[in-house]
């Protein structure tokens, strides 16, 4: 059976919240965060040579890395049915989106957080991560104006990969939604499927969702 394997307050939701769109049938493991560093516990880390979230196990296989773990979990239990294959409409903006999440979107608010942790400070490599932070956040608002969800007419991997930064990650760097009406109305429409709310409620029991 397919095994999910949860670290608190991680990106990991993001994988429980794509099995219970799929309605599938897998083992659930809940791991709460060190309460000295706020950092993975010695199990979850002993889980995948990285030690960080999400992993999967599947057989003897053990997967890590919330794209391949979405494509994988979408393939091959999902018939691909939220991944538009070349011949849909939306299959190139799907894509897109997908490797954005991580490649920039969340990219980019990391080397902010790091730079603002960083001594001595630094004003130009700070300016430079607050532009792309900046750009990239315009770039989601005119999306979510343009079309229902970021992979075109339809929930796709990439609003599974997508909503993880907009919600649980912007909260844990305390960046405000700000004016932006499309997102907002997006995310409300996130936090109104059964699906996302199921996963919630699994993933942060007692926690409300950060989605305004």
């Amino acid at each position: 059976m397919l095994k999910i394997h949860h670290l608190g307050i991680s990106q990991s939701e993001r994988i429980v919240w794509l099995a219970e769109e799929l309605g599938l049938d897998y083992e659930y493991h809940r791991y709460d965060r060190r309460a000295d560093n706020r950092l993975a516990p010695d199990e979850y880390k002993a889980l995948h040579p990285m030690g960080i979230a999400p992993v999967i196990q599947d057989g003897d296989l053990v997967l890590g890395e919330s794209g391949a773990i979405c494509e994988y979990i979408d393939r091959k239990y999902g018939g691909a049915q939220h991944s538009p294959g070349p011949d849909h409409a939306d299959f190139a903006d799907h894509l897109f989106w997908l490797h954005f999440a991580n490649g920039t979107f969340m990219t980019n608010g990391m080397m902010q957080l790091m730079l603002a942790m960083a001594e001595p400070k630094n004003e130009m490599p700070a300016a430079f991560a607050a532009d792309r932070t900046a750009k990239a956040w315009d770039m989601v608002e005119q999306r979510l104006g343009e079309a229902e969800f970021f992979g075109g007419s339809q929930l796709t991997t990439a609003d599974i990969m997508m909503v993880y930064g907009l919600t649980t990650g912007r909260m844990m760097r305390q960046t405000p939604l700000g004016d932006r009406p499309n997102t907002a109305a997006y995310l409300q429409r996130i936090g109104e499927r059964e699906a996302y709310q199921r996963a919630w409620a699994k993933c942060e029991p007692g926690m409300e969702p950060n989605l305004t």
